[in-house]
């Protein structure tokens, strides 16, 4: 309903809370769900809220959002940015001809310098976007960009997520660093992480998915407690789900490992699978993620001889996600450190034994070691390999745990829980800024005034 049509007093069907609709603007700078745990929280949090009733205009930038079809509230608006580290020339100069303003020129020159610009960049074209359609929204629900742009007045009241303090990463890295370049290389990189905590202490209203996550942000971002509630999120139930005509693999272990960067701790994994086979041959790791060629992980890949026995997968869809987590006998998370863990909650989903680190806040998702998983301490590959073995050696184990796994996320993690906490959270922040119903535009404003920095919105049903 627009603007105009609320302002004249016409009515519309309420929400599932028997309120009000909401007009929510989801603001991510990175929204693929195939190449980050943001992408999967704006694709299934969008759909829920929808199916509550409310409106939803996603807005991102590349790589895009994939939302789901079939809902008429849901929509997408692609705001470009210059797409510095697409495949396959990441790093790139773009030429003459693709400068629009001086964002553009902020964002190449902070690449130059070896920095990464996007939070900012994208925040301060979300700024612009959202103050030409002032009026639009009841609620603007920024997914941790966490940029300079979104402070101060954006034409609607802020809800922002933070699924953990980027500084954790940061410090994963730099410990993790040889020599004095690269570990220059990486404080230049994260740099934009102290205008994230400047921008957090100033946020009203902060929602993150785990109580390990809210410490983290009191501890590493300076947030005050009261401004953060946690809101857990969760895998799709339907979705993941199990399927007896899906057949085991014998030895198949299955983890979800986006990038080769210390706090997935896939080589302590890789190492693990070396021990392991050597009391079950069959054992065969399969990793949903891009196959280094280099780095710590590919060099234990070689160092172990296990080329024949790691594979990597990319680019697959939902269905054959799941059908490869019900194939294998182990679903494994083997990080220095999660946020929540959605890898965690959609193996236990499917009623895949899950082995887990205890890093962060994955015993928060996954429970406790020998009833719904088996855990073992971060960074330790003997442990890891002795709960392979022993899963992999007792197939009672095995269903015990897949069923008291899917039980624990049906009872605490789906996402219609998380869309339903959001709601009131979002509701709050609507009547701490004083009230629920936005500003009509101006007479004779377009209601989707262009501004030259972003394409048409889209509806994907």
């Amino acid at each position: 309903m627009t603007a105009e049509a609320r302002a004249a007093g016409v009515r519309e069907d309420p929400a599932a809370d028997g309120e009000r609709p909401l007009d929510i603007a989801l603001l991510t700078y990175k929204g693929n769900p195939f190449c980050g745990g943001q992408g999967v929280y704006v694709r299934h949090l969008s759909r829920e809220l929808a199916r509550l009733g409310h409106r939803v205009e996603v807005i991102g930038s590349q790589p895009y959002p994939v939302l789901d079809e079939g809902y008429p509230g849901l929509t997408l608006t692609e705001l470009p940015s210059l797409d510095l580290y697409r495949q396959p020339d990441p790093f790139r100069t773009p030429g003459r001809g693709e400068y629009r303003d001086w964002i553009d020129g902020l964002e190449v020159a902070t690449m130059w310098t070896g920095g990464f610009p996007e939070p900012l960049t994208f925040s301060l074209r979300a700024r612009r976007h959202l103050l030409a359609r002032r009026g639009e929204f009841d609620v603007v629900h920024d997914n941790q960009t966490l940029g300079y742009g979104l402070l101060g007045d954006i034409g609607a009241p802020l809800v922002t997520t933070i699924h953990h303090p980027i500084t954790v990463d940061r410090q994963l890295e730099l410990d993790a660093a040889e020599g004095w370049q690269r570990r220059y290389s990486v404080r230049r990189w994260y740099a934009f992480t102290r205008m994230q905590k400047r921008v957090a202490r100033r946020l009203p209203s902060v929602l993150t998915v785990s109580g390990t996550s809210r410490q983290e942000i009191v501890d590493h971002l300076g947030v005050r407690d009261d401004r953060i509630h946690v809101v857990h999120i969760g895998a799709d139930t339907d979705l993941f789900s199990p399927n007896p005509a899906v057949p085991e693999v014998p030895g198949r272990i299955v983890t979800t490992s986006s990038a080769d960067v210390p706090l997935k701790g896939l080589v302590f994994l890789v190492e693990a699978l070396a021990k392991a086979r050597t009391e079950h041959p069959a054992a065969h790791l399969v990793v949903v993620g891009k196959r280094p060629e280099e780095g710590p992980v590919a060099a234990a890949i070689e160092r172990y001889g296990l080329a024949g026995a790691v594979e990597f997968v990319k680019g697959i869809s939902d269905a054959e996600l799941v059908d490869l987590i019900r194939s294998a006998e182990v679903a494994c998370v083997p990080s220095l450190y999660e946020g929540f863990s959605l890898p965690a909650a959609e193996a236990m989903a499917t009623g895949t034994p899950l082995l887990a680190t205890t890093g962060g806040a994955i015993p928060e998702v996954a429970g406790r070691d020998g009833e719904t998983c088996l855990a073992v301490p971060t960074g330790d590959a003997g442990a890891l390999a002795a709960g392979l073995v022993r899963l992999l050696g007792d197939p009672e184990l095995r269903a015990r745990l897949g069923r008291a796994g899917r039980e624990r996320v049906l009872a605490r993690f789906t996402w219609a829980r998380a869309a339903e906490g959001t709601v009131t959270r979002y509701r709050e922040a609507i009547d701490s800024a004083g009230g629920p119903h936005p500003q009509p535009l101006p007479e004779g404003r377009p209601a989707a005034a262009a501004t030259g920095v972003y394409t048409e919105s889209r509806a994907t049903c």
